[in-house]
């Protein structure tokens, strides 16, 4: 059977009905299909046999389908009768428009062809099925390049429409070609193409002067002209500038020919026509002119501020010959080493120049008119710095000399070279030599090779990097510039050890080690470990400042050679079993000692004054607040009690200074003589002094 496809329906659509003589409509009868789109595109119902589209078909993407039926006992699902087998094919409907595959189309034919003349064949492909209907069936037809070309309807092939088609008229053609199916009837697809036709040219014109030509005049080189390719007219172009000032009109004689000549049509005449043209020239105002497109001027590097450089002259080209002023264009220079005069036009140096930082400077010099300042005209000076001899020679680069321990008197250890940065006139030749002011070197030599170089030359042999690894050479440079110019460096030269070829083997610390055994790594395993060993230390003596001792000293310590300064009164002979706790008061509260390298953290007693505070007062005042600070400190002796200190020998010639001895003893004793012990003693001889006037009254 056949099937429409892309047909506006509803689906699932109603395509046919299977139907089995064994069927009596009971429903006992079961409905198989199978093959390509069953269950899918195809759908039958199994009591019915009706089977149903459920969606459109489309024919160029598949004509037909093979599909197989079977009717089964729905109980015993036995085959009632045997497979049947159907072709659905799939009937085409015009839904593909023709389609020109290779345009659009570029072509080309002679100009002045005959009528009817091949042009392009042009083909169209229709999708649809040629077999069936008109759907694939092409006509052709012009919509566009009527009246100048036409084409054949069935084959497509583009002709031309018109003789004697003029490629000067009209040379690009654009054709629009339609294909249209249904052999072109009402409903039906279509598409379409350009084609575009250039007509090429053949010599079939008389002679119209196409093309022109300057034959003679006194504007030749000075005028061009050349042909409009539209309007076929001469247009005059200017090739030089002109200037009125020197001449004011140019007369030309102007040609126009054909140079393409064609025996057709030399019966016409002569191919070539003349006129005459007198060209005026007019007066603008001009910027001045510049005696020279450039300027090159020289000076030399160093020169005094106000060094003339050079001179720049430009004129008024005009009649009136207006006066000119000159300045720099400093937008085109970033440093401002020149001024120039705005009258005369002469350039000066504004800073000393230096070649080495910049061998050329390149100024714009500016000129304007005074009556038309705004008429600029610009000029480019160049100015080279010439050289001086200013900068003494010097090593090319930082040498790293060896000599082996096994050297020979005479060798050659090193070639060094030299630079300068002045230029080549006063740089090379370099000579090298030792300075003559040094005593005679009795390890190294410089020998002079005169080709801007030197070699370093040992005068004996055998070096040992045990006695002296490092050697130091002072040598002279000077070049050949005038006056000429020297400079002093030192090489410095280490002592390696070498195999026998003069291959370097070692120059490090490590080989003067070798004999005591001792590798790079045990060198550094000793200098970490003294390294922890000196931090230790400082760490234990940091902990030892900062961390404070007490302040009470412990009852241990008072025995021996320990002092109390504060107690008065002699010492046992013997002071090695002195114990001072026995002219202590054993009621009294123990005496608290305090560190004399810190300061105390409890409050002083008024007895702890400086020395500063007790020379402001009376030695007798002092004396009454000892006396007071005596009586209420508790752990002194008894008041009434008179102590007998320990014996330590003869008793003193000034006697004791206790207040309870001195009441006791009835020695006189003369303290005249503290009178003459000097101002230091004035206050105490004036005390005893008048206390023994007090006495003997």
């Amino acid at each position: 059977m056949r099937l429409g496809h892309s047909c506006i329906l509803i689906y699932p659509m109603y395509i046919l009905q299977l139907h089995s003589n064994s069927d009596k409509g009971d429903g006992s009868v079961k409905y198989i299909l199978t093959g390509e789109g069953a269950g899918t595109i195809f759908i039958i119902d199994d009591t019915t046999g009706d089977i149903h589209s459920t969606k459109s078909l489309d024919r160029e993407q598949k004509t037909h389908y093979v599909l197989h039926a079977q009717a089964i006992d729905r109980r015993t699902n036995k085959p009632l009768e045997p497979e049947s087998e159907f072709i659905i094919k799939v009937q085409d409907i015009n839904d593909n428009a023709p389609k020109f595959t290779d345009g659009p189309y570029i072509v080309t034919v002679p100009e002045m062809s005959d009528m009817g003349t091949s042009v392009l064949q042009v083909t169209a492909t229709d999708a649809d099925d040629p077999t069936y209907g008109n759907s694939a069936r092409v006509v052709y037809s012009i919509l566009q390049g009527q009246p100048y070309f036409s084409v054949d309807p069935k084959t497509g092939v583009i002709r031309t429409a018109l003789h004697n088609m003029d490629r000067e008229a009209r040379e690009h053609y654009s054709v629009v070609i339609q294909a249209k199916d249904m052999a072109g009837q009402v409903g039906g697809l279509s598409g379409s193409t350009t084609v575009n036709i250039t007509l090429t040219d053949v010599n079939d014109n008389p002679p119209r002067f196409p093309q022109n030509s300057i034959i003679n005049g006194d504007g030749v080189g000075i005028f061009s002209i050349s042909t409009d390719k539209e309007t076929r007219e001469g247009i005059l172009s200017l090739k030089k500038p002109l200037n009125y000032e020197k001449k004011k009109s140019y007369t030309l004689n102007i040609e126009g020919a054909n140079t393409h000549l064609d025996f057709r049509f030399s019966h016409l005449g002569p191919f070539k026509d003349a006129t005459m043209l007198k060209i005026i020239v007019g007066d603008v105002d001009e910027p001045p002119l510049f005696s020279m497109p450039f300027y090159v001027m020289e000076v030399y590097e160093n020169a005094k501020i106000g060094t003339i450089v050079g001179t720049v002259l430009a004129q008024d080209p005009d009649s009136a010959n207006s006066l000119v002023r000159y300045f720099i264009d400093y937008n085109a220079e970033d440093d401002r080493f020149f001024n120039i005069d705005a009258n005369t036009g002469t350039i000066k140096t504004t800073k000393v120049l230096d070649r080495e930082e910049a061998p050329w400077h390149n100024i714009t010099i500016a000129a304007s008119e005074n009556d038309n300042p705004g008429l600029l005209s610009h000029v480019t000076v160049g100015i080279r710095v010439l050289d001086v001899n200013d900068n003494p020679p010097e090593l090319a680069r930082e040498y790293d000399i060896v000599v082996c321990e096994n050297s020979k008197p005479g060798q050659v250890i090193h070639t060094i070279s030299a630079t300068d940065k002045d230029d080549f006139a006063n740089g090379p030749r370099f000579n090298f030599f030792l300075d003559e002011r040094l005593s005679i070197n009795p390890n190294f030599t410089l020998k002079d090779n005169e080709d801007n170089t030197a070699s370093i030359v040992t005068r004996r042999r055998r070096f040992s990097r045990s006695i002296q690894d490092v050697y130091y050479l002072p040598i002279m440079i000077s070049d050949g510039g005038i006056p000429s110019l020297s400079s002093s460096s030192t090489l410095t030269i280490r002592v390696c050890a070498c195999e026998r070829d003069g291959r370097v083997r070692t120059c490090h610390a490590e080989a003067f080690l070798s004999s005591a055994g001792l590798s790079t790594g045990a060198l550094i395993a000793i200098l970490l470990c003294v390294v922890i060993l000196l931090a230790i230390v400082v760490l234990f003596i940091t902990l030892r400042r900062s961390k404070k001792e007490p302040l009470i000293i412990s009852e241990g310590d008072v025995r021996e050679n320990v002092v109390t300064y504060d107690d008065e009164g002699g010492g046992e002979e013997d002071t090695e079993a002195f114990d001072i706790t026995a002219l202590r008061n054993p009621s009294a509260a123990e005496e608290l000692k305090y560190r004399r390298d810190i300061r105390p953290e409890v409050k002083l007693t008024p007895r702890h004054q400086t020395m500063s505070a007790l020379e402001s007062i009376d030695v007798q005042e002092f004396i009454k607040q000892r006396l007071a600070e005596a009586d209420l400190d508790p752990s002194v002796p008894p008041y009434d009690s008179l102590q007998t200190y320990a014996y330590e020998g003869q008793r003193s010639e000034a006697g004791s200074i206790s207040s309870l001895d001195s009441a006791t003893t009835q020695s006189d004793q003369d303290y005249q003589y503290l009178g003459d012990w000097g101002p230091e003693f004035k206050k105490l001889a004036e005390l005893y002094g008048e206390m023994e006037s007090e006495r003997t009254t």
